[in-house]
């Protein structure tokens, strides 16, 4: 009989290579049904855009299937148009360039001898027309070349024409009707889909949401109708920024001259679609065309500079401004994507690319079953502050775990730090070692590299960042959001020797004790950099301080005030053995109990059931006592 235990691992294989298989299976699937799935794609996308316009409309009162019918014959009279524009400015374009070869011919004549590259310009230029010439030859003078014999040098040739039989109406008519056959059958298939999908698109949704489960109605269909609105938005928008784009370009190009300006206007518009490259590509055809037209070169540059000003100022000025500062997938996912979608569709799945994975990624959010998409490709950070702190100090990385925590320190105090992030990142390996899952080595290693970070901290002081100084990391914005903005400006104060009593002044009077454990001690260190930064100078000492042994010598220093932390929030017991024995050995002592775990009950609870002086729950809780405490007129308590 198989051991139960051994069941769990192979459910696990099959279930990953069934999902493995069932990913090849929808991959194949789009790859052989590409003639149907891309327009359905296109159809979705549109769908998106247009459905605002459709809502606008019926909330003028106009019924839902006229404001469909009205927004799509609107929307393809308008692509329409644009093609019709293209084909004519492609064709008149495609008229000019013999003229255009003339041209650059001469700059290129007049570049000879101006330098070494000159030469491989105009060599470039000769293979260009003699593979013209080639391709222009007709077929039928190829098949016969390689029958007939070779003329002699010498020989001249014989003139020969040849004459096409001059076509019927249906040759005509199919010469112009074949290459149209396949645009023209997916753009009918993208209409239909579009008109059904908005007249539909409740019970779409409705039909969506049956698949992804009905467990919790309310909240799916809220989810459901939040993405949709967020994608149509998004779409919306980036169409309308990139026709824009597309007609800055195009009047741009106009005005300095350039040939077929609203051809290159529009194919800017689209290439703006692709990722990264778009852009590029945009710019490049417009240029080759300034360079060949204008016989010197003030035209390629003004052309050059158009792009260089109006690209930047797009994307990195206005598309910020408008819908974020990005589309919500991470830059390795956008060119994974773009990979992806090409090798499956061709160019058009270049274009579609961004847009594709934008709806995965929504969908991710907000159905369970596909967050993985959202971790693998949204631009949302995979793990939180604390634990990204947690998982660099567990492998004994403190220059990464102190990179991090000097982008939070651009717009949070070193407190808040310590207690948003470092203190949540050792309560996860608290928790970890509660389970015992995370051994002494480990621990040990923990100690030594939080130790680290704290030493490379040393130069930050405790105060509020300057306003201005913001940070670009994902993780420490998340991390930022999660804080307290409003207690972070609650500065705690700087003590100078004149503030602090009698009792705390000198070397030594106020202690940090790591009550049970090394992550124990690794929270006294960061308490002890705080009250440092305040001008309470604290020594931090090991688990082992509470023997019978380690606390005859404590007690023989007398320190004035004594801090213990505490991690693990099931150990109430220990606590009151702890303070009580530490009352014994000194009781003058100011003792103040960190109960530093999540779960360890409220502050006044365990000041009811210990002999603390204080108990706080933060480092800068801890921090705020010891200082009110060492204060020479310290303020009243409110117990009295």
């Amino acid at each position: 009989m198989r051991p139960v235990a051994a069941l769990a691992p192979a459910r696990a294989i099959d279930g990953g290579l069934g999902n493995v298989a069932i990913g090849a299976l929808i991959v194949t699937a789009l790859y052989l049904g590409r003639d149907v799935f891309v327009p359905i794609a296109l159809a979705i996308l549109f769908s998106f855009v247009l459905a605002p316009l459709v809502k606008g409309l019926q909330k003028l009162r106009v019924p839902r299937s006229l404001a469909v019918i009205t927004v799509v014959l609107i929307a393809f009279s308008a692509l329409g148009a644009l093609t019709v524009a293209m084909v004519n400015q492609a064709t008149q374009l495609a008229g000019e360039l013999p003229v255009y070869q003339s041209t650059m011919r001469e700059k290129i004549a007049s570049l000879r001898g101006a330098g070494p590259g000159s030469g491989v310009l105009s060599r470039a230029a000769d293979v260009l027309q003699d593979l013209g010439k080639e391709l222009d030859r007709p077929k039928a003078n190829e098949g016969s070349s390689l029958n007939s014999p070779v003329r002699p040098p010498d020989a001249r040739p014989i003139p020969v024409e040849v004459h096409q039989p001059e076509p019927g109406a249906l040759e005509t008519l199919r010469a112009f009707l074949t290459p149209l056959i396949h645009p023209l059958t997916t753009t009918g298939i993208v209409l239909i889909f579009v008109v059904f999908i908005l007249l539909q698109r409740e019970d779409l949704r409705n039909r969506f949401i049956r698949l992804t489960g009905t467990y919790d109605l309310q909240k799916t269909t809220a989810a459901f109708d939040d993405a949709a609105r967020r994608l149509s938005r998004l779409f919306l928008t980036q169409l309308v920024l990139n026709a824009g784009f597309g007609l800055v370009i195009g009047t741009g190009l106009w005005m300095i001259g350039v040939p077929s300006a609203l051809l290159w206007g529009i194919l800017s518009a689209i290439l703006r679609f692709i990722p990264y490259l778009g852009a590029i590509l945009s710019a490049i055809f417009p240029m080759v065309i300034a360079a060949s037209v204008d016989p010197g070169w003030t035209m390629l540059a003004w052309t050059a500079a158009l792009f260089l000003v109006a690209e930047p100022l797009a994307g990195h000025v206005v598309e910020p401004l408008v819908y974020g500062r990005s589309t919500g997938l991470s830059p390795v996912a956008i060119v994974v994507a773009a990979t992806f979608w090409t090798w499956l569709w061709g160019p058009i799945g270049l274009v579609l690319a961004t847009p594709l994975t934008v709806c995965l990624v929504v969908l991710g959010r907000h159905v369970e079953r596909l967050e993985f998409l959202d971790v693998l490709l949204g631009d949302r950070p995979a793990l939180s502050a604390p634990e990204i702190f947690y998982q660099r100090v567990l492998a004994g990385d403190p220059a990464e775990a102190a990179d991090k925590a000097e982008e939070v320190l651009k717009e949070r105090s070193l407190s808040i730090y310590y207690d948003e992030v470092a203190l949540e990142g050792l309560r996860l390996a608290a928790n970890d070692a509660a389970r015992g899952v995370l051994d002494a080595t480990r621990q040990t290693r923990i100690l030594e590299t939080v130790r680290e970070v704290v030493d490379d901290l040393a130069d930050h002081d405790d105060r509020n960042p300057a306003v201005g100084e913001t940070t670009n990391d994902p993780e420490a914005e998340a991390a930022i959001a999660e804080t307290d903005e409003a207690e972070s400006s609650a500065d705690l104060p700087i003590l100078t020797s004149e503030d602090l009593g009698e009792a705390f002044r000198g070397e030594d009077r106020v202690v940090c004790i790591a009550a049970q454990s090394e992550l124990d001690e690794a929270a006294a260190l960061m308490l002890a950099q705080i009250l440092g930064k305040h001008g309470l100078p604290a020594r931090v000492l090991p688990a082992d301080t509470l023997s019978t042994n380690n606390l005859a010598a404590l007690a023989a220093d007398q320190p004035a005030l004594i801090c213990l932390c505490y991690l693990d929030g099931t150990s109430s017991a220990h606590m009151k053995y702890a303070i009580k024995r530490l009352r014994r050995r000194l009781p003058s002592a100011i003792i103040i109990l960190g109960s530093l775990a999540p779960a360890a009950g409220s502050a006044a609870q365990l000041k009811a059931s210990v002999l603390a002086d204080e108990v706080e729950t933060s480092l800068r809780g801890m921090s705020n006592a010891c200082l009110t405490h060492a204060m020479r007129n310290r303020p009243p308590s409110p117990d009295g």
